[in-house]
């Protein structure tokens, strides 16, 4: 995909595609309970209490052959009704023996958290053994004592990493949180309801009159503000406040002005695919499985550049499966067994040799840029800067005075 391109294509001979608009890896907030949770935590700041101590369990792997694992929505391989071929977590078990029970419940990052909190702020166990959260949410995990070192000498097949994974900002050395998948916003465009015109800025999707009401945002803060910022000349590696806020202040405007449709979670897919929106703040694996039924959509990496995100494998205090969920994270780290699963999920793979091994066994997806982006793409992502916690509470509070939550 080239810095400034679209992607497009529709479904592929014997891809796995999840259906023509699923809720996908960040499903968004169900019902107004769970959105009001979200909501009066992004509003207020609510800080969790770091543990200072607590009593460290035994470890019962070697005879408590079961594993809780937590996950999205939408991120897995499932089984097929035509097909033979065991799922990864079927063969996971065939292997090692220990039973997956695996729930879909992780919602929203910070739904997730006020859910765990209590529990983890008590020292105490949690019904996960392992869980999946975004990147600053780690750093805030780990900031607060919840989550417990994975041993890497019992996850071999960590070797598979990718290089630029193996040492981040927010868990150096990779001590509390091992990648599950990554993945880019960018602008997800409708060809026809934008009129035909080329979309390659954030600018555009806050100030052109032709897609005023036709444009939404996501409720993510890191994506919106961050490529809002990018837009404004500004890294979002390494901003300051002024900067945070003259970004801020952009998008208020093109709120007022009623250039915004609204702010959504991943559910921006129905309306993009229908031609209620004709641009949005999206997410790549959104936009591969919308194009299974919609293949003239596409994904735009802004001039300016795009956002990186990943989501991590993370262990709670008090687990007493922990051997069990290392030896899951081991699993998925084998390039087989992570190419059987990207042909499901879609995202970006953090295992080396899997594009070697999808070769052979989905040789098409090798062509979506989207799931396997060049190094032209890849060079001109950024993360988002690791905030203190009070840092964090000030963009929030800020955030949701924009989107009125």
């Amino acid at each position: 995909m080239s810095g400034s391109g679209t992607a497009g294509g529709g479904l592929r001979p014997g891809r796995r595609l999840r259906g023509a608009v699923p809720l996908g890896r960040r499903g968004f907030l169900r019902g107004a309970g769970l959105a009001g949770t979200a909501a009066a935590l992004a509003a207020c700041g609510v800080p969790g209490i770091k543990v200072t101590e607590y009593t460290p369990v035994a470890d019962v792997s070697d005879t408590d052959k079961t594993l809780n694992w937590s996950n999205w929505p939408f991120y897995i391989d499932v089984a097929e009704e035509d097909s033979d071929e065991p799922t990864t977590l079927q063969r996971f078990t065939e292997k090692t023996g220990i039973e997956v029970a695996y729930t879909e419940d992780v919602n929203d990052n910070d739904e997730y958290f006020a859910k765990i909190q209590p529990q983890l702020t008590g020292g105490q166990a949690i019904g996960a053994d392992l869980f999946v959260v975004t990147d600053w949410m780690v750093g805030k995990l780990i900031r607060l004592g919840f989550l417990t070192e994975f041993d890497h000498a019992n996850i071999p097949n960590l070797a598979n990493l990718r290089p630029e994974l193996r040492d981040v900002s927010f868990d150096p050395g990779r001590k509390y949180s091992i990648t599950w998948q990554s993945g880019l916003a960018g602008i997800a465009v409708n060809p026809a309801a934008a009129g035909g015109r080329e979309i390659t800025s954030m600018d555009q999707l806050l100030t052109d009159p032709a897609l005023r009401g036709k444009v939404t945002l996501l409720t993510e803060m890191r994506d919106t503000v961050g490529l809002t910022m990018m837009d404004l000349g500004y890294s979002i590696e390494d901003f300051t406040f002024e900067q945070f806020d003259k970004a801020i202040a952009k998008l208020q405007d093109a709120v007022d002005s009623g250039q915004i449709r609204r702010f959504t979670g991943n559910d921006y897919g129905s309306d993009l695919a229908q031609g209620n929106v004709a641009a949005c703040v999206g997410w790549t694996g959104d936009v591969v499985s919308l194009q299974a039924d919609s293949p003239e959509l596409g994904f735009v990496v802004p001039e300016a550049g795009c956002t990186i995100w990943s989501d991590n494998f993370v262990a709670p205090i008090r687990s007493p499966r922990k051997k069990n969920a290392e030896a899951l994270v081991n699993h998925y780290f084998d390039p087989e067994i992570a190419t059987q699963s990207e042909d499901w999920i879609n995202y970006i793979t953090p295992v080396t040799g899997v594009a070697e091994a999808m070769a052979d066994y989905d040789p098409e997806l090798l062509e979506d840029p989207l799931v396997f982006p060049d190094e032209q793409t890849l060079s001109k992502a950024q993360v988002f800067m690791g905030l203190t916690e009070e840092e964090e509470n000030r963009c929030n509070r800020a955030f949701a005075k924009l989107t009125g939550a």
